[in-house]
């Protein structure tokens, strides 16, 4: 179900900063979109930025090594001589069992009263004789994934980030500040998955006014015309559903020389953490980002990896494909497909059920670095059935069983282009296909 972050929804309507989740939920409610839940912002209470200025290990009783270390955490300092562990110098005792940090190390620090996720209270206590006067915490500890090998090092797992200083809170840069609505959304009310038309919605509902992203001039400048160098797709449906063609508009795009290890930016894994996804890689988390943000579901293709032409069809009877969830599914010759064309055969090679999931193949890697972006319209029935018929729930399908505006892809596609130039080091090819 749909997640609405105020702070997102503000990006395309006016609404009051002093608005409440609690009246953004009324006001949505109004308009025919059910409240779920209120989802509590994840951290509460002090988590600041710390420095180590000390590490010592030693072994404790239990036979395990643990550290006990002074950590500057700035004006939550205790003074020298008068904390609970001597010091030369102002801060405060930590133990610490991971070993991935080391002295001048800038660390996540949970001080006395906050309350991570769990719910789990910091508290000081005395442990393998000192004082831990608070937490240094890893990513697991925080709800941000589930790496628990280590504590989160600032500097080296945000290399690129404008980092808080010593002692200033970490809540907002890690995103675990702020409530998030869920909703339930009717199943005609489709375009509420995204929060395009959410924000449209609340517009309705309180008179607020509502900036489009779906249209040239909010997100994207301009969109660029079909020419005939674009990467060419072949709509060869000849089994369509209730004579509707499977594939009315397919628009490609192409990227080429993105950097395969640029990050993807902190901004943009806040939200869709929030959204309940994780960051995978910044190709396939700019994807999701504009489905989320626009609700036009997209894909990304290693380019090296695919032959023209992109052939769009019906699935062959006694077919077979491996989806990116490892699962070889026989298909059904109802099933749309996506395929290309290597040594000249046209439409040979099976890359994915269309709007459903993608295959193995071709799939972005860690050293692609150009990209082919698809943003496409399917017919709803037929997206509906596939992914019913193998259980395949995705993203995508919820999506575009319940329909999606035929003229956003161009737009969805051109703004996937623009963060990957930004934020990827990669240049706008002007091969379009519309």
């Amino acid at each position: 179900m749909p997640m609405v972050p105020m702070s997102w929804l503000r990006d395309y309507v006016d609404a009051d900063p002093a608005m409440t989740t609690e009246e953004l939920a009324a006001a949505l409610v109004r308009v025919g979109l059910e409240e779920e839940t209120i989802h509590p912002a994840r951290v509460t209470g002090p988590l600041v930025v710390g420095r180590v200025l000390s590490r010592e290990e030693f072994e404790a009783s239990n036979g395990k090594t643990v550290n006990y270390c002074r950590v500057d955490v700035g004006e939550h300092n205790d003074a020298p001589g008068t904390g609970k562990e001597p010091s030369d110098l102002p801060s405060r005792g930590i133990i610490c069992g991971a070993h991935n940090f080391d002295v001048n190390d800038l660390v996540v620090v949970s001080l006395p009263g906050a309350v991570l996720p769990g719910p789990f209270e910091i508290a000081a206590r005395k442990t393998y004789g000192h004082v831990s006067d608070g937490m240094m915490c890893s990513a697991r500890e925080l709800g941000l994934g589930e790496d628990h090998n280590g504590i989160i090092v600032l500097q080296k797992d945000f290399p690129d980030a404008d980092l808080p200083a010593v002692g200033q809170s970490v809540i907002s840069f890690l995103g675990l500040g702020e409530e998030v609505l869920e909703i339930n959304v009717t199943p005609d009310r489709g375009y509420c998955f995204s929060m395009r038309g959410v924000a449209r919605e609340f517009s309705h509902s309180t008179g607020s006014a509502f900036r489009d992203p779906g249209l040239v001039g909010t997100l994207v400048e301009s969109v660029p015309q079909a020419n005939e160098a674009g990467f060419p797709v072949v709509v060869a449906d000849d089994a369509p559903i209730h004579g509707r063609c499977g594939a009315d508009r397919f628009v490609t795009r192409i990227v080429r020389g993105v950097n395969p290890a640029a990050p993807t930016p902190r901004w943009m894994v806040e939200r869709l953490e929030m959204a309940g996804m994780r960051s995978l890689s910044l190709a396939v988390d700019i994807t999701n980002y504009v489905m989320l943000d626009l609700g036009q579901p997209m894909h990304a293709y290693d380019l090296a990896a695919l032959e023209a032409p992109i052939v769009v069809r019906r699935a062959r009877p006694g077919e077979e494909l491996t989806t990116l969830d490892e699962v070889a599914r026989t298909l059904d010759p109802q099933d749309l497909v996506i395929s290309d064309s290597p040594s000249g055969e046209e439409g040979s090679r099976l890359l994915g059920i269309a709007g459903v999931m993608g295959g193995a193949y071709s799939e972005v890697e860690d050293s692609t670095t150009d990209i082919l972006l698809e943003a496409a319209h399917f017919d709803a029935v037929s997206i509906a059935r596939s992914s019913r018929r193998h259980k395949l729930h995705s993203e995508a399908a919820k999506r575009f069983e319940r329909g999606t505006d035929p003229l956003l892809p161009a737009i969805a596609a051109q703004r996937a282009v623009d963060l990957l130039v930004q934020y990827g080091g990669g240049h706008a090819d002007p091969a379009v296909f519309d």
